[in-house]
């Protein structure tokens, strides 16, 4: 049974559902930063997952960070999956711009994370609506 991660939990924001992946929104209002977690239990690697999973993750990461670029105007997208910290497989998916408080660096242990407001992860969730597709379910905030 899936469970997602108590890290992830405490340091991230429900947005929805993709077929495979829990789209979270990161509590740090820095950088809008998305993390996709394969809702597959007892996952910590690429690898373990079946084939086809690994073939629907990419191309929800693919899509989610295509539609990211154009919605929040990024120059560039950082795109990986360390687990070095939250074992729980999941992908970050974060939009960099030139004037972003960590650019051109990496955006962990730079900056302390500075919360969302409610009507900031409202105006989020409103950016991305119609965006991410027919088969994304928006969870309730």
């Amino acid at each position: 049974m899936f469970a997602l991660d108590s890290r992830l939990q405490q340091d991230t924001l429900p947005i929805g559902d993709f077929p495979l992946c829990r789209l979270l929104l990161s509590n740090d209002a820095n950088y809008p930063w998305f993390i996709l977690v394969p809702r597959r239990p007892d996952i910590s690697e690429l690898f373990e997952l079946e084939g086809a999973d690994q073939l629907v993750l990419w191309q929800e990461t693919t899509a989610l960070a295509s539609k990211l670029k154009q919605v929040f105007s990024a120059d560039k997208l950082n795109v990986a999956t360390l687990g070095n910290v939250v074992s729980q497989l999941h992908m970050h998916v974060i939009v960099r711009r030139r004037n972003d408080p960590a650019w051109p660096g990496p955006v962990w242990g730079r900056h302390p994370a500075r919360p969302y407001s409610s009507e900031e992860v409202a105006a989020i969730r409103e950016r991305l609506k119609g965006e991410l597709g027919d088969d994304f379910r928006f969870v309730e905030a």
